[in-house]
């Protein structure tokens, strides 16, 4: 891939996406190919099919996907099912009708099954039931991957995928009704500071564990992926350390500054008990995640608290 490759991020206005756009525009290449959701659409097969016609971009990196916390997840199962679906198919499918030189598929970890055993291997998929809160959402990236798996086979396309753990970082998405984890608590938190509330609500029990990455590490693990892997293999990508829900609360008040109690809510669902993913093979290839979690809540908490928007 050189630097004035015409290359296509897909779902750039993003978290994931506008995250690898800073690390190529960073990192020199100057040829990036852009489109809104207003622009084009796709989940339209039409619209994707005359994009990549007229376009013709030689390297894909498809972050573009509907992603939710548990409480979206579960609520709006059809939807997340059928978006991400259409997405991955109509975008790979084109991939490989223009003849597109690599295609980089991104994923979730939720694809592993609920109970399988830690930390997550890659060999582990479609071993076990998986989480029912989010079955729908982990079918639609479990076919994403195979759909690059089978062009691959069949077609020989140099389309690869990765699994990248929870994450957090600039851009996300702080809507209570849909945003994941770390997001969640830091709204929650700072509006908690802010109105000087005694108690701040969190839900599930506490107890699970979890593993978060930066999207900035993210996006440096994706353009080196790109640049140094072909294998039919997905590869994880992740810190392999892990967290209680329970202590990222705690880190996460103590970050914000607020003062008051916190309230686990064991009525509401925890999801998947823990979920922690083994990297020893993207580590093997040479790539470690370089931001903890401490410096990175800050980071993300500074820009938060800057902008207020919701």
């Amino acid at each position: 891939m050189e630097k004035s490759s015409k290359i296509y991020v897909a779902g750039h206005k993003g978290m994931v996406g506008s995250a690898i756009v800073r690390k190529l525009l960073s990192e020199g290449y100057n040829n990036l190919i852009l489109r809104t959701y207003a622009e084009l659409d796709l989940r339209n097969q039409a619209q994707v099919e005359q994009f990549f016609q007229s376009e013709k971009p030689e390297y894909v990196f498809l972050a573009a996907a509907k992603v939710g916390g548990i409480l979206a997840n579960n609520t709006y199962r059809a939807d997340f099912i059928y978006e991400n679906l259409m997405i991955e198919s109509n975008v790979i499918h084109q991939s490989y009708v223009h003849k597109v030189k690599k295609l980089l598929f991104l994923g979730s970890s939720c694809i592993y099954p609920r109970l399988a055993p830690q930390p997550l291997k890659e060999e582990y998929l479609l071993s076990g039931y998986l989480e029912e809160t989010n079955e729908p959402y982990a079918i639609a990236k479990i076919a994403g991957l195979k759909l690059c798996e089978s062009y691959r086979r069949q077609y020989q396309c140099n389309f690869i995928s990765a699994m990248p753990t929870n994450l957090y970082g600039p851009n996300d998405n702080y809507d209570l009704n849909n945003s994941h984890v770390i997001p969640a608590l830091i709204r929650k938190f700072h509006e908690a500071k802010v109105n000087n509330s005694p108690s701040v609500v969190v839900w599930g029990t506490g107890t699970p564990l979890r593993e978060f990455l930066h999207v900035d590490n993210l996006a440096e693990a994706c353009l080196f992926l790109m640049l140094n892997y072909d294998g039919i293999e997905f590869l994880n990508i992740g810190s392999g350390e892990e967290i209680s829900i329970h202590e990222l609360s705690l880190i996460i008040k103590s970050v914000v500054g607020f003062k008051g109690e916190i309230v686990f809510s064991s009525t509401k669902p925890d999801g998947t008990p823990r979920k922690l993913m083994d990297v020893d093979k993207i580590e093997s290839l040479g790539w470690k995640f370089q931001t903890q979690l401490l410096e990175g809540l800050i980071e993300v908490y500074r820009e938060f608290s800057g902008r207020e928007v919701f």
